[in-house]
């Protein structure tokens, strides 16, 4: 089975809309979200995906109320950290900041993490997984990703959103 991770949306709802076209078509049976929508904005394009969206709160969601009140009809919401089991068993604990949860490690499989806006796949000592899938927005480093975690395999993968332009710089 797979489990679509995300992050770091920033507002950017062009790029939102390539990620969901991704996680359709994977036939990802999950989408988890480790915060920072920013706003209500790109709510609505979230009821396109195919399949269950759990997400938490992150450090730069100005209005939760206007996105908790979207997110009710799309799917779960909450404050980090949040835990999610998927139906095949494998138990995820997510958060936007890894700080969030460096006490509540527990029995978690798959550990969400956000905010660096820099995607990676690091295993622990105990065989671990910690994901961070980089940043859906891409106004950070301009290189949008997600990440897609399989149950099965118990593995995850980087995957690349289409590519934007170059930023502007301003000579001085």
């Amino acid at each position: 089975m797979k489990i679509a991770i995300m992050a770091d949306i920033h507002d950017n709802v062009d790029n939102l809309r390539h990620s969901i076209r991704l996680v359709n078509a994977l036939q990802c049976k999950a989408v988890l979200i480790a915060g920072d929508f920013v706003s209500p904005l790109v709510v609505p394009s979230m009821r396109k995906f195919h399949c269950p969206v759990v997400a938490c709160f992150g450090d730069n969601d100005g209005n939760q109320i206007g996105i908790a009140g979207g997110m009710k009809i799309v799917g779960t919401l909450g404050y980090s950290p949040m835990c999610w089991k998927s139906p095949d068993g494998v138990r995820f604990l997510m958060c936007h900041q890894l700080n969030d949860v460096r006490d509540v490690l527990g029995e978690s499989d798959v550990v969400i993490f956000a905010h660096t806006h820099r995607p990676s796949v690091v295993a622990d000592k105990s065989g671990r997984l910690f994901v961070n899938p980089g940043e859906v927005g891409g106004w950070m480093f301009r290189k949008p990703t997600i990440a897609v975690y399989d149950t099965e395999t118990r593995t995850a993968e980087i995957l690349d959103l289409p590519a934007m332009s170059p930023g502007v710089f301003i000579e001085e």
